[in-house]
């Protein structure tokens, strides 16, 4: 079982000062969990030390199938209902952008994609990690899931990390989401997070034991 981490940006900052090359650390948790709130943070910190650009946090979001890709599945409504679940991700081409951001020589930026929440679509090269950029922080939901293709990921970061945040404080910061988000009434917004969300953070949740370290 994975321990508490308890000073994750002294760690990060212990690596980069140790170790050679670009260091791709990931985290995992469910949706609503603040990964993506905790991962800038840290890159705004190290940056503050190191040096702008040395660190980039990143989102497995740009990696969302795009509206066009789900209406071309068999079962479309389905796969609009339950966007969000790992076989709605191009699982083939993150892994393929992960390993090419560990293997690119400090000559080459490298471009990650986006995700345009006001068109509900990823945008292509939308993000540039530059050659200065030594510690990638790349935050998603399904990064230590390891079945089909996600299988590949398996050797593609140094860590991953598990962010522990209880369900119940996830499930409340997604019913807000939705309703800013969507307009949607309370009731509404929690029967979407109970019909696709919380299944989705259930299997995140089974992957919590393969972490490196868990944070909080």
């Amino acid at each position: 079982m994975p321990q508490l981490l308890e000073n994750p940006l002294e760690y990060l900052l212990n690596l980069l000062n140790t170790q050679t090359g670009r260091i791709i650390i990931g985290l995992a948790g469910v949706p609503g969990s603040g990964k993506t709130t905790l991962t800038q943070t840290w890159e705004a910190q190290i940056n503050l030390l190191e040096g702008v650009e040395a660190a980039k946090a990143l989102s497995m979001d740009g990696f969302h199938l795009s509206k066009a890709q789900l209406r071309q599945m068999p079962d479309p409504d389905r796969a609009f209902a339950r966007r969000g679940v790992h076989w709605t991700f191009d699982a083939a081409g993150f892994n393929q952008k992960v390993r090419e951001l560990k293997i690119t020589d400090s000559q080459q930026s490298v471009f990650w994609p986006g995700f345009e929440h006001e068109i509900g679509d990823p945008v292509p090269d939308a993000i540039e990690v530059p050659p200065t950029c030594r510690l990638v922080l790349i935050e998603g939901l399904y990064l230590l899931y390891r079945e089909g293709a996600w299988q590949a990921l398996e050797g593609a970061f140094a860590e991953i990390w598990y962010l522990d945040t209880p369900l119940e404080t996830s499930i409340a910061r997604l019913v807000a989401r939705h309703q800013q988000a969507w307009g949607f009434t309370e009731a509404q917004a929690r029967q979407r997070v109970e019909s696709n969300d919380n299944i989705n953070a259930l299997l995140v949740e089974s992957t919590r034991a393969r972490a490196d370290w868990l944070v909080a």
